[in-house]
């Protein structure tokens, strides 16, 4: 190690600790504060009621809510009630939901253009009564299956 860089390592070891002790010490002279936490739910997997409507109200921006889950969602946002939001979020909207998906393959069979795989799935989906098969069905196998009809076609 060269000469010039040695000295001023040396000299700051020397004087940190002089100008360490020689600084006034804050923590014993200042006044204790009192500190405030905000209030926890009791439960840590319980959302607060501002999340509970940030919830609901993506659950209406989604392009795929139906007439029933958008009317369910408007009336609890109107009532600003957090324990009914709560039950809705947990249960309720997804029996909304499984109207909805009933009600949009209902449409799908009375539609004309229908060809036969997608009328034979939708009937069958509609028999079994399953929602998470439907919502399934109508995010990804009711464009298959219209594939197949038109290459049919």
């Amino acid at each position: 190690m060269r000469l010039p860089h040695v000295k001023p390592g040396i000299a700051a070891g020397i004087l940190a600790p002089a100008l360490l002790l020689a600084t006034p010490s804050f923590a014993a002279t200042a006044a204790p504060t009192a500190v405030t936490v905000p209030a926890v739910s009791s439960s840590a997997d319980e959302p607060d009621p501002d999340d509970l409507r940030v919830a609901i109200v993506r659950i209406l921006a989604d392009p795929d809510s139906g007439r029933r889950v958008t009317r369910e969602a408007n009336a609890l946002l109107d009532a600003n009630d957090p324990e009914a939001m709560r039950a809705w979020l947990e249960t309720g909207y997804r029996i909304a939901q499984a109207e909805d998906d009933r009600v949009a393959i209902t449409r799908l069979l009375a539609d004309p253009d229908s060809g036969r795989r997608v009328i034979a799935e939708a009937n069958a989906l509609l028999d079994a009564n399953d929602p998470e098969a439907m919502r399934a069905w109508l995010e990804t196998g009711y464009r298959i299956a219209q594939a197949e009809d038109d290459r049919v076609a």
